[in-house]
């Protein structure tokens, strides 16, 4: 079965609650947020030891093919590929699914995107080994959840109470349904009840069955990866890849598919997961001085506490501030208090609305 496993890395996302860190032409996957490596270059290395880098495809946006490239120098580069249009996840997933079809119509692959951070990485792995063996030997689609530590609001949930029958491992359960990000009382019931998870966004699926799901809950995508195989690997594939996203809805694969398939597993995720989406995440996995500071780069701090600096090239001094997200670059500088850093994307939104600053976005 590890002969047809292949692994697919979402990374077409351009992070703009990392603004102005994260632009358009170097979005948050292309960054070195944890340490010397990109979060795209860490999210292909946890992959070593179970799926080889000639099985390893990374999808993003046409505009980004090249960086990313450059970036993922131990993949091939006709495994890099590009999206014309933002189409969101479903439209992904479904090239992706084309593409491993046409080259192994045996094909089992998992999704797994570039802006997570991950810890135990034994157990994620063993628990892509023992979902990629479920999936080749029956026709289930299997997501991947992760059991909850508090009542985040910041999550889908994924409700999974039958206990699914597999040789690995991994425990596995059927779903009964997916959930939106519910309020905080609605957390607080689901982590009570122990029956619900974290919905990763992280899948695994033979191209076999996700070509039916496809074909019944989502036909035009069906209908695409049909279109798409006679292309895949040629020279013509491109334009063939831009003529069928144009017209497609943008979705999410929850939307389109999970939410709609009766035929849904979930693998239990006990390793460390993060979907790290504000500077203030981040920060959570670095170290801070005795005062509390997070400090990337170069910075001076007096009668500062509990401040998170972003600071590469260049020296920030700060005097007198407490809980602020600073981060200079550059082209720009934000800041802003830590507790409104969600805020980041709003702002992005309105330099955008503007028509002003584009060049720096």
């Amino acid at each position: 079965m590890f002969d047809h496993a292949y692994a697919v890395v979402l990374a077409g996302g351009y992070g703009e609650r990392f603004w102005p860190a994260s632009t358009m032409t170097k979005p948050k996957q292309l960054l070195s947020l944890l340490g010397d490596r990109t979060m795209l270059e860490m999210a292909v290395d946890r992959l070593q030891g179970l799926i080889p880098p000639e099985r390893v495809l990374v999808l993003t946006s046409a505009d980004l093919v090249a960086a990313t490239i450059e970036c993922s120098p131990d993949l091939p580069a006709a495994n890099v590929i590009g999206e014309p249009v933002r189409r969101d996840t479903a439209a992904a997933v479904a090239l992706a699914c084309a593409v491993i079809r046409a080259r192994d119509p045996l094909g089992v692959f998992c999704v797994v995107t570039a802006d997570h951070v991950m810890g135990d990485l034994d157990v994620f792995r063993q628990t892509l080994h023992d979902g990629l063996a479920l999936a080749a030997s029956s026709e289930v689609l299997v997501t991947i959840g992760i059991k909850p530590d508090r009542p985040s609001t910041a999550f889908g949930y994924v409700e999974a109470i039958e206990p699914v029958r597999s040789e690995g491992e991994i425990p596995f359960r059927k779903v009964s349904r997916f959930v939106e990000k519910p309020d905080e009382d609605t957390a607080r019931r689901y982590l009570e009840s122990g029956n619900f998870s974290w919905n990763s966004g992280m899948f695994i699926w033979s191209v076999g069955s996700l070509s039916a799901a496809f074909e019944t809950h989502a036909p035009a995508l069906g209908v695409m990866i049909q279109a798409l195989l006679p292309f895949v690997d040629t020279d013509e594939f491109a334009d063939a890849i831009l003529e069928q996203f144009e017209p497609l809805e943008r979705i999410s694969i929850d939307y389109a598919l999970m939410e709609k398939a009766d035929n849904i597993v979930m693998a239990e995720g006990r390793f460390a997961w993060d979907d790290v989406g504000s500077w203030p995440e981040v920060a959570g996995h670095l170290g801070a001085d005795a005062d509390g500071n997070t400090i990337v780069g170069a910075a001076e701090l007096l009668d500062a506490t509990n401040n998170i600096v972003f600071s590469q090239g260049r020296l920030t001094a700060m005097i007198g501030v407490d809980d602020l997200v600073v981060v200079h670059t550059d082209h720009a500088t934000l800041i802003c208090p830590k507790d409104r850093a969600q805020d980041v994307k709003k702002i992005v939104t309105s330099l955008r609305d503007s028509g002003r600053w584009d060049h720096l976005l």
